[in-house]
C-alpha cells in the first residue's frame, strides 16, 4: 500500500487519471488520422495517448515520417474534434475525493499537464476541484511533453518539494517513463485503458483500477 508519511507533494496526470479522457483521444486521433487519408488502427494510436502530440504522431506514421504541415495539420484536426467533448468530459471515480483527501492531508498537489490552457480549464471544470489543486502546468511550461521529464520537473519546481518525496501517478506507461527520467516514484491507475503489467513494466510501483481504489489503500 502507497504510504503518505514521507511525501510532501503528489503529482497528477489529469487524462485518463483524473477526467475520463483517453478514448476519447484515441477516437478523435483516429479520426483526425482518418481524414486526412492515413488510417490508423484506434488500439495502436490509444496505446500511444499521454504521450506529447509531436511523438505521438511521428510515432504512429514511423513508416513514412510526416512533414512539418501534415503534423501540424493533424494535431490542429484533432484539437477541434476533442473540442467538441469538453461539455461532456466527467471525472473518474474518486478523483475528486483524492485530491480532496491529499489537499486535506497538507499534501502538494499539482496538475500536471501538458494540455493547453483553454483545455486545461475543462479538464479542471470536469473536475470541480480547483480548491484542493495547489499548482498546475500546461503545454506552455515544457519545451516537450511525456515521455521527457520536462514537464515533471517543472511540476516539482512549483510543488517546492524534494524530489524523494514527491509521487506521481498516471495512467500511461509515458507517465511512468517520464517519472523514471525525473527520478519520481509512480503509481498507476489502469482507468486509462493500459494493462497493469504494462505500467508495471514502466516502473509503477503499485498499480490500482482507479483513483477511489487508490484512495481507499492509502496508509
Amino acid at each position: 500500500m502507497p504510504s503518505l508519511r514521507d511525501v510532501d507533494a503528489v503529482l497528477l496526470d489529469v487524462d485518463g487519471t483524473l477526467v475520463d479522457t483517453t478514448y476519447l483521444h484515441a477516437l478523435c486521433w483516429s479520426d483526425a488520422f482518418a481524414e486526412l487519408g492515413l488510417p490508423r488502427p484506434t488500439a495502436d494510436l490509444h496505446r500511444l495517448v499521454g504521450m506529447d502530440a509531436e511523438r505521438l504522431i511521428v510515432t504512429a506514421l514511423a513508416d513514412a515520417p510526416p512533414a512539418r504541415q501534415l503534423r501540424d495539420d493533424l494535431a490542429r484536426r484533432h484539437g477541434e474534434l476533442y473540442r467538441e467533448h469538453w461539455p461532456t468530459l466527467r471525472a473518474l471515480p474518486g478523483a475528486r475525493e483524492l485530491l480532496h483527501h491529499l489537499h486535506g492531508r497538507g499534501i502538494t498537489t499539482v496538475l500536471a499537464s501538458s494540455a493547453t490552457d483553454e483545455e486545461l480549464a475543462a479538464l479542471r471544470k470536469a473536475l470541480h476541484a480547483d480548491d484542493w489543486i495547489d499548482e498546475a502546468t500546461t503545454s506552455d511550461d515544457a519545451a516537450e511533453g511525456k515521455p521527457a521529464p520536462d514537464l515533471l520537473q517543472e511540476a516539482l519546481r512549483r510543488a517546492g518539494a524534494p524530489v524523494e518525496r514527491a509521487l506521481l501517478v498516471g495512467d500511461a506507461v509515458w507517465d511512468g517513463e517520464a517519472a523514471r527520467r525525473a527520478g519520481i516514484r509512480f503509481i498507476g491507475v489502469t482507468c486509462g485503458g493500459i494493462p497493469e503489467a504494462a505500467l508495471r513494466d514502466a516502473g509503477a510501483q503499485e498499480v490500482f483500477p482507479d483513483p477511489a481504489y487508490l484512495l481507499a489503500h492509502l496508509t
